[in-house]
């Protein structure tokens, strides 16, 4: 594990930079976890699909019913937003 963390530090060490309150959002895959889960639910009941599309679909639909569940906010949400526009302000500055 060491040695992986040695072998990699340089692409590791760029989430130091951050804040705290913007490492926490980061470093949680828990949303994308549930929603991977969700995304097996479907396709496991339905291991055959016609075409491409009829897939795309069924997730469409599994992320529409899973985001009406979304309501959980982050704590300092402001204070992110907040800090990633200082983080990011060369590339804002850039789009505006």
């Amino acid at each position: 594990a060491v040695k992986s963390w040695e072998d990699n530090w340089d692409n590791l060490s760029t989430f130091f930079a951050f804040p705290d309150n913007i490492r926490k959002i980061i470093y949680t895959t828990n949303v994308i976890e549930s929603l991977n889960s969700q995304f097996r639910k479907v396709t496991k009941t339905k291991l055959i699909f016609p075409n491409d599309d009829s897939l795309l679909k069924m997730l469409y639909l599994a992320v529409e019913r899973v985001a009406k569940k979304w309501t959980r906010s982050y704590s300092d949400w402001d204070l992110v937003i907040n800090q990633l526009k200082i983080v990011f302000s060369n590339i804002l500055d850039k789009t505006s």
